[in-house]
């Protein structure tokens, strides 16, 4: 049996194209089923459904900052389609521990930064601000705390004399693009190696 995957999305969904395009290409130990968005014009919810993907979206603007009750009506999503594993792809949406907890070990994130450095936003422009020469993203298991879940891969580049955060996000998302449906192949056939790209 294949595992079930539920990936959550914002915007346009790079990420998840290119896991679903992963698990879609055959010898994979799992199958996306659906994709969530916090915003029904999310970009991404189009492209998974021209994959052949089932697609959800819940509006966190009408819950007013009520995060308990936006939790339950993504709970009330997931349990329409039961899946084994959340890959939160660009979902920008903290979420609390009450959600988090009961999948502890089944969610994962990919983050634009070499953690443990910079956790949260603009993380492209801190580290030109540190003057970082490597910067990259990082693949990791989702814990209640906020980008602070065991690492499960990591993928480097230069930083650039001339970098701008723009033209350092571009070049991260490339490595984006690989590095998460690799530690998602990995990690759906039950192998917690740490993948380094």
């Amino acid at each position: 049996m294949k595992k079930r995957v539920a990936i959550f999305i914002s915007g346009g969904g790079s990420n998840m194209v290119r896991l679903v395009e992963d698990m879609q290409a055959g010898g994979h130990a799992a199958e996306p089923v659906l994709v969530l968005a916090n915003d029904a014009d999310a970009g991404g919810l189009k492209k998974a459904r021209d994959m052949g993907i089932a697609t959800a979206s819940v509006d966190h603007r009408p819950f007013k900052g009520d995060r308990e009750a936006f939790q339950t009506a993504l709970n009330e999503q997931l349990d329409a389609v039961q899946p084994d594993i959340l890959c939160l792809a660009g979902f920008m949406r903290v979420l609390t521990e009450s959600f988090v907890a009961p999948w502890e070990g089944r969610m994962l994130n990919i983050h634009p930064s070499l953690l443990p450095k910079y956790k949260g936003l603009h993380t492209h422009a801190r580290a030109l601000e540190a003057g970082d020469k490597e910067h990259g993203c990082t693949v990791h298991l989702v814990t209640p705390k906020l980008d602070d879940g065991p690492m499960l891969g990591q993928a480097t580049v230069p930083v650039l004399e001339d970098d701008t955060p723009d033209s350092l996000a571009a070049r991260v998302l490339v490595q984006e693009h690989k590095l998460y449906p690799a530690v998602l192949r990995n990690f759906a056939a039950g192998n917690s190696d740490f993948i380094s790209l």
